[in-house]
C-alpha cells in the first residue's frame, strides 16, 4: 500500500519549465520533492537495508589519485552529503499528507541507515578514518545538527557508536584550506549535544578565515590563495555560519565575527544569487563543478535561515534555484538507468571530475534542498513565482545596479 502511494504521489508532480508562463507557487515544492526523492532514494533505502556497498556503483574520476581509498570513501561521501542537504526536511512536521507521508519513510531509512553506517558489525559499516572521511563526517554531523528529530530518536547505543565515529577522525589533520572547517564541525556537533569538544579546533577554523582569508566584496579565499570557484558555497559560509550559531552566545569574539559576517554573507547572497543566468545555468568556474545545484549551498542555506538580504525577496529565490534544479538535475542522462547519479554537472560529463571525485562526491548537489525545511506558508514557497535578476535584466526591464559591499 505504501509503494503505490509513493508512486501516485510522483506521478502526480506536475513538470515545470520557466519556458512555460504562469504566476502558479503551487508545483514548486512538490517538484522540489520530487527532485530531492529521485536523488536521495536509492542512497537512504540501500544503506537502511545494509545494502549500500552491494547497490551503489562506484565510478572512480579518471584521474582518481587513491582508487582503494577513493572507493572505501564514496559511500560516505553518497550518505553524508545528501543527509545534510535534507536534514531541515527530515526535522520538520509540515505538508501535505503525501510529503508527511514521504518524510515518514525517509526518517524511518534514516534512523537505520545511521546506524548500519556507525556500527562495526554491519556490512555497511562506512569509512571514518583517513582524509576524505574527514570531509564527508563533517557532512554528516552538518546533517545531525540540522535535525535533531534524527538525534533525540535514536537510541543511546547508536549514539556512542556516532560519537566513537567521530572521535577517530581526530586523528586527520587538515588541508590547510577550507578543511579546517571540517574539524571545527565535528567539534560542533558535540558542543552541541553536550559532549566535550575541542575548542582549539573550532577557534583555528573561525580565526583563519575571519582574521586571515577574508579578501572582500563577500568572500573569502579559501587558504592562502583566492580562486574563482564555489568554495565559499560549497563550504565556508555555510560552515561558518553554522558555527556561529552554535559558539557566538557563548564567545564575545565570535559574537564580533557574527556581526561582520551578516554583511559579508548578504553581499554573497547577492552575487550568488546574480550568477543564476535567465535559464537557470550558471557559470561553469572552479573545481568540484560536478556537484551541480549544491554551488548555491550558501543561497539556499540563507533562505532557509530566514536571512536573506533586503534586496532579495524570497519567492525570486525559490524560482531562480527551482531554475537550477530543473537545469542541472533534470538534463537527459544525470541519472544512470539504475537511478543513481552520473558524475557532471549537465547530464552526464566524466571529464568534469578532478582527481578526488567519486560518484559519492555528486550527492553534495543535495545541498540546494535546505529551503525544504521551510513551512509552506513561509514566502519562500506561499507567494507566487516571481522573476529573479537575470531574468528581469535581459528581458530589458529597469534595474537597480549592483555595488560592492
Amino acid at each position: 500500500m505504501r509503494s503505490l502511494l509513493y508512486l501516485f504521489f510522483f506521478l502526480s508532480l506536475p513538470s515545470f519549465s520557466y519556458s512555460q508562463a504562469g504566476k502558479s507557487s503551487g508545483s514548486d515544492r512538490n517538484l522540489w520533492l520530487q527532485y530531492m526523492d529521485k536523488v536521495c532514494r536509492p542512497v537512504f533505502s540501500s544503506l537502511a537495508e545494509g545494502n549500500l556497498k552491494r547497490n551503489m556503483p562506484v565510478v572512480l574520476s579518471a584521474r582518481i589519485d587513491n582508487k582503494d581509498h577513493r572507493t572505501k570513501v564514496a559511500y560516505l561521501e553518497a550518505f553524508g552529503r545528501s543527509f545534510c542537504g535534507i536534514a531541515p526536511w527530515l526535522n520538520i512536521d509540515e505538508g501535505d499528507a503525501r510529503e508527511k507521508e514521504l518524510r515518514a519513510q525517509y526518517r524511518a531509512w534514516a534512523l537505520k541507515a545511521v546506524a548500519n553506517a556507525v556500527d562495526p558489525k554491519s556490512p555497511d559499516y562506512l569509512q571514518w578514518q583517513g582524509g576524505q572521511p574527514l570531509v564527508d563526517a563533517s557532512f554528516f554531523t552538518l546533517g545531525l545538527i540540522r535535525a535533531p528529530w534524527i538525534w533525540n530518536h535514536l537510541d543511546e547505543q547508536h549514539r556512542v557508536m556516532i560519537v566513537n565515529a567521530l572521535l577517530s577522525t581526530r586523528k586527520t589533520v587538515p588541508v590547510y584550506s577550507n578543511w579546517i572547517l571540517f574539524s571545527s564541525m565535528i567539534e560542533c556537533f558535540f558542543a552541541k549535544y553536550g559532549y566535550d569538544y575541542d575548542a582549539l579546533r573550532v577557534e583555528y577554523g573561525m580565526r583563519e578565515f575571519f582574521e586571515h582569508w577574508y579578501i572582500g566584496d563577500g568572500m573569502f579565499s579559501d587558504g592562502n590563495h583566492f580562486n574563482l570557484d564555489y568554495y565559499n558555497s560549497f563550504v565556508i559560509q555555510p560552515y561558518l555560519s553554522t558555527l556561529l550559531e552554535t559558539f557566538a552566545p557563548k564567545n564575545g569574539t565570535y559574537r564580533g565575527y557574527g556581526e561582520r559576517f551578516a554583511k559579508i554573507r548578504n553581499r554573497y547572497a547577492e552575487i550568488q544569487e546574480k550568477m543564476i543566468n535567465s535559464d537557470g545555468t550558471f557559470p561553469a568556474t572552479g573545481r568540484s563543478i560536478i556537484y551541480r545545484c549544491g554551488a548555491f549551498h550558501h543561497l539556499a542555506n540563507e533562505a532557509f535561515s530566514g536571512k536573506l538580504p533586503p534586496s532579495l525577496r524570497p519567492q525570486a529565490v525559490r524560482s531562480a534555484l527551482t531554475a537550477v534544479l530543473e537545469k542541472t538535475l533534470g538534463a537527459p542522462s544525470t541519472f544512470r538507468s539504475d537511478g543513481w547519479l552520473n558524475i557532471g554537472l549537465h547530464g552526464s560529463q566524466p571529464s568534469l571530475a578532478e582527481f578526488y571525485i567519486t560518484t559519492g562526491s555528486s550527492y553534495l548537489c543535495c545541498a540546494v534542498f535546505l529551503p525544504l525545511g521551510l513551512s509552506p506558508a513561509d514566502d519562500f514557497w506561499s507567494k507566487p513565482r516571481e522573476d529573479w535578476s537575470s531574468r528581469k535584466i535581459w528581458k530589458g526591464e529597469d534595474y537597480p545596479a549592483d555595488h560592492a559591499l
